[in-house]
């Protein structure tokens, strides 16, 4: 199913019921030690239902998380006018300091470096987004960019939930918005 399409209100619900159980099990347990069955019976319905709406249970993660990619994007689109070169909009910062309730979870769908499922979706929608924003400018470097500009996101984003960066959720936001304002720049 595709975002554009209409979905059925008792498929929303479901998918909805099984989001919030898969949340509910990984704040209990690392994604690994969750099981189908448990999952379902939590979230009151039937295996079978389950597999009627997500082929597994990294599937299921990916769409539960897939909250976080939308956010993502609109914190770094939170600004209006000309943008301050050093410090991000205050929604960026909200958006790293929100992470915490579910960062296990993240950590395993997120790579190091801005790979793994959840990374492939936030790459592909700030892509798009940015791609969409830099056309609209009439910048003939969009594609680069747009490019650019996911991978640090992506990479950034992964890498501090990783522990590889320090810094708290401000100081994160700062030094990535830092190196976007960068790339929109220098070309």
């Amino acid at each position: 199913m595709t975002r554009g399409e209409a979905e059925d209100p008792r498929a929303a619900r479901t998918r909805a019921k099984l989001r919030t159980a898969l949340l509910q099990e990984c704040a209990e347990r690392p994604l690994e030690e969750v099981g189908v069955a448990a999952l379902a019976r939590r979230a009151g319905v039937g295996r079978a239902t389950f597999y009627v709406h997500y082929p597994d249970l990294e599937a299921l993660a990916v769409d539960a998380c897939a909250d976080v990619v939308r956010e993502a994007v609109e914190a770094l689109h939170a600004w209006q006018g000309r943008p301050d070169p050093v410090r991000a909009p205050a929604a960026l910062a909200g958006f790293f300091g929100s992470l915490a309730p579910h960062a296990a979870l993240y950590r395993t769908l997120l790579a190091p470096g801005g790979g793994g499922p959840l990374g492939r979706v936030l790459h592909r929608d700030l892509r798009a987004y940015s791609l969409r924003e830099r056309e609209r400018a009439g910048a003939a470097d969009a594609p680069l960019v747009a490019s650019a500009v996911a991978a640090t996101f992506a990479g950034v984003l992964a890498d501090w939930l990783h522990g590889d960066l320090d810094g708290t959720p401000a100081e994160i936001a700062d030094q990535v918005w830092q190196l976007l304002v960068a790339l929109h720049v220098s070309r």
